[in-house]
């Protein structure tokens, strides 16, 4: 299955995806630099929010589009089911980095948290997201079924 083939009957604007990677990047950056809770919190309270499609409850999206609409650029739409499971990922990633450093085991929760700034880096800086291409890896194996609208 190609990714450029529609997955989903939902939309979702890539630039909002790549600020919004941004802000994930930016928190989980300081989380790994000062070791303040507050900021692991915060990356999972916002997972969280847009997990559960309260994206008016998620700071991280309010803030994007608002940039995105100030900065007046035309949207680039994709389909939401790679970006959804992303998302997943994405929130199992910012439970456990959370889960380890309130634990005390500090050392591991850098480790998972590196692995959230490399994924997002590279959504922010090259469009490439990793979930997205597990996601159509796992659609190739049948792990997933062909899922127009993965929730």
């Amino acid at each position: 299955m190609s990714p450029s083939c529609p997955i989903s009957q939902r939309r979702i604007d890539t630039n909002l995806v790549r600020i919004v990677s941004f802000e994930v990047l930016l928190f989980t950056l300081l989380f790994a630099v000062t070791r303040n809770d507050f900021f692991i919190l915060t990356v999972l309270y916002d997972f969280t929010a847009r997990v559960f499609r309260k994206e008016n409850y998620s700071p991280f999206a309010q803030i994007a589009k608002f940039i995105l609409k100030h900065w007046d650029a035309a949207p680039a739409y994709s389909d939401e089911s790679p970006k959804r499971f992303a998302l997943y990922l994405g929130f199992v990633t910012s439970f456990a980095i959370t889960l380890f450093a309130l634990s005390g085991f500090v050392k591991t929760a850098l480790i998972v948290a590196v692995i959230l700034m490399i994924c997002a880096i590279l959504e922010v800086l090259f469009d490439f997201c990793i979930g997205c291409k597990l996601y159509y890896a796992l659609q190739l194996t049948k792990v997933i079924k062909h899922d127009r609208n993965f929730n």
